[in-house]
């Protein structure tokens, strides 16, 4: 191999709110919505946030919003409008002919609809581990954690319905047994309490932070340090709600890792959380430059190291093919045992999809 790595892709910014493009789908009743990522403790409704061009037109608030959110019907908005989920500029506009001004800053907040009854259904559990308090599931990329709009099905939670009738009820009948979560499209070890005693002693470690957690991610580039910590404090993307970012008024997050392999254009990483928000790790290595590979959300699914041949573009088009989500997999969790008190560690093999990327970027970096 003569190629060298390359400096990562420069991105260039982009105006979040052109006058009258979409910027969102609506949720919930007006658009099923996959809320999967968002955070635990999210309330019961979606914000849009958006803004009237400076050059933009006079125009009726119903239309803007209408022109302005993907899929939303002219009837629902106006119901929205008059039940006063819509203010302009922080104050609550209840008609719908109100004239939208050049600059406005319009939010809609919608009311998210009670989910549906959860259904035990016949899916099969890969368990790790399973006795009178917990069950350590091995959960492959692709399953949602639990019912959210647009996925009241397939769920971690259906399955574990169908498998036993003993799950804490500490989150409600929508979550039960749910201790924590993994992104859909993340493959890993996830832990379920099956009594509410079990979650209440999980729960704590988990908010201690004393809960032991590694990932392995392989991601775009070679680190510059053999290990490293990011701490950058995150909350909901200003602007896109679906994603998270690094905002200093968020929560407080800490990553460590640490390289296992250096693949030039690539990396294989051993991965600690120190605290475990909503996609952590994910914004976490995008903002060293080095996304996860794969990850459609934060830029993984670029070209952001390595030659420009022909070649070399036909070989990351076939891995991300090959691998049609983000290369991050939960291969340990350990805690104290709700019942013996102590400290129990379970692992979990990387999935063949991440073994086989990385093979053949072994051969590739071979040849």
């Amino acid at each position: 191999m003569t190629d060298r790595p390359r400096e990562p892709a420069q991105e260039n910014g982009t105006h979040r709110y052109p006058p009258d493009a979409p910027q969102h789908d609506f949720p919930s009743h007006l658009k099923p919505e996959d809320t999967e990522d968002f955070d635990e403790d999210a309330p019961d409704v979606t914000v849009h946030e958006l803004r009237s061009a400076p050059n933009a037109r006079r125009v009726r608030l119903d239309q803007f919003i209408t022109r302005s959110v993907e899929n939303a019907s002219r009837s629902k908005v106006k119901a929205l409008i008059e039940a006063g989920g819509v203010t302009v500029n922080g104050v609550i506009v209840e008609k719908a002919g109100r004239l939208v001004l050049p600059g406005d800053r319009v939010v809609c907040t919608v009311p998210k609809p009670p989910p549906p009854d959860v259904l035990p259904e016949d899916i099969p559990l890969d368990i790790v581990h399973e006795d009178d308090d917990i069950i350590i599931v091995n959960k492959p990329a692709g399953m949602v954690t639990h019912p959210a709009f647009g996925n009241y099905t397939g769920t971690l939670v259906n399955a574990l319905l169908y498998h036993t009738e003993q799950l804490s009820g500490e989150r409600g009948e929508d979550r039960p047994g749910i201790l924590h979560r993994l992104d859909k499209d993340t493959s890993g070890l996830l832990a379920v309490a099956k009594n509410d005693r079990a979650h209440q002693l999980l729960a704590r470690q988990f908010a201690d932070h004393s809960i032991e957690r590694e990932y392995q991610a392989v991601v775009w580039g070679r680190m510059k340090k053999m290990s490293g910590t990011v701490e950058a404090p995150l909350a909901r993307h200003p602007s896109d709600r679906k994603k998270m970012a690094i905002v200093e008024s968020g929560k407080h997050a800490v990553t460590h890792f640490t390289v296992i392999e250096d693949l030039i254009y690539f990396s294989l990483l051993q991965i600690h959380l120190q605290t475990g928000r909503t996609h952590q790790i994910r914004v976490h290595l995008a903002s060293l430059r080095h996304p996860v590979f794969g990850d459609p959300t934060y830029g993984g699914r670029r070209i952001h190291y390595g030659s420009v041949t022909g070649r070399y573009k036909h070989f990351v088009h076939e891995l991300l093919t090959q691998l049609p989500r983000q290369a991050l997999h939960a291969r340990t969790l350990g805690f104290i045992h709700p019942t013996s008190r102590q400290k129990v560690v379970f692992t979990s093999d990387l999935p063949g999809d991440m073994v086989d990327v990385l093979q053949r970027i072994r051969a590739y970096l071979s040849e």
